[in-house]
């Protein structure tokens, strides 16, 4: 097995045990992930990502979430509404012509700073 692949799973095995355990989505690990340690351009990582992400891979954190009592299914349904959409407008601004990768990753970078600042400064 090539060198890149271990890397990608191991990538994909991180951004889910983070998944499971904070909720986050994996595109939190595997994007930058991708980028900075693979090299790959910022729309291409995303949409990698994106791609990784169309099965249902949260399915058996969910059911242990779900067995423990800790899970809401109409909450998580009206957000996975709110997601199907959301990830489509949000693909469709980042693929304009005038949205480079490097803004794109600008744009990540100061989403990711933002939220580390509010869960470490502001309750």
């Amino acid at each position: 097995m090539s060198n890149v692949l271990i890397q990608l799973l191991i990538i994909g095995l991180v951004a889910g045990v983070a998944g499971g355990m904070f909720g986050i989505g994996g595109g939190a690990i595997m994007v930058p992930a991708m980028v900075l340690l693979l090299g790959m351009d910022q729309k291409f990582a995303t949409g990698t990502s994106i791609a990784a992400q169309i099965l249902p891979i949260g399915l058996f954190g969910a059911l242990e979430y779900y067995r423990n009592g800790n899970m809401s299914v109409q909450n998580a349904l009206l957000i996975a509404a709110g997601l199907l959409i959301g990830f489509y407008f949000g693909a469709v601004f980042a693929n304009q012509p005038y949205i480079s990768s490097e803004l794109m990753k600008k744009l990540y970078g100061v989403f990711l700073f933002a939220i580390g600042a509010r869960y470490l400064f502001f309750r």
